[in-house]
């Protein structure tokens, strides 16, 4: 069943996302942000957890996970420094999913060979 809400939860964000890139004039960029962003206000507002419970890595994996992540960082950072753990947050608790995301881009140069869209 867990596998099920992943899938069903995964795909309807995916859905959304889709229909406000086909049905506006948003670009994908602001898109991304977007749902950045919702992830953060989804767990200021204390309700990613609970969804996160239900449907695992349906709505930790896309971007609102990210986002989530960037929150607790700088949740954590603030109640430990104060004011500049508003700046230090984000970075450390993103930066083992950032550093693999660059490592793996780059072995995957690496191995294959780019081309460019003509």
């Amino acid at each position: 069943m867990d596998y099920l809400n992943a899938f069903w939860v995964g795909g309807l964000v995916c859905a959304l996302v889709q229909i406000l890139l086909d049905r506006t004039k948003m670009m994908p960029g602001r898109v991304m942000v977007l749902l950045v962003v919702s992830g953060a206000i989804l767990g200021f507002i204390h309700i990613f957890k609970p969804i996160q419970d239900f449907a695992g890595a349906g709505i930790s994996v896309p971007l609102l996970g990210f986002g989530n992540t960037l929150w607790k960082g700088v949740k954590e950072a603030v109640e430990q420094n104060g004011f500049i753990g508003i700046f230090m947050g984000g970075f450390k608790a993103s930066a083992v999913g950032i550093s693999a995301a660059l490592i793996f881009g780059y072995l995957s140069s690496l191995i294959f060979e780019p081309k460019m869209k003509k």
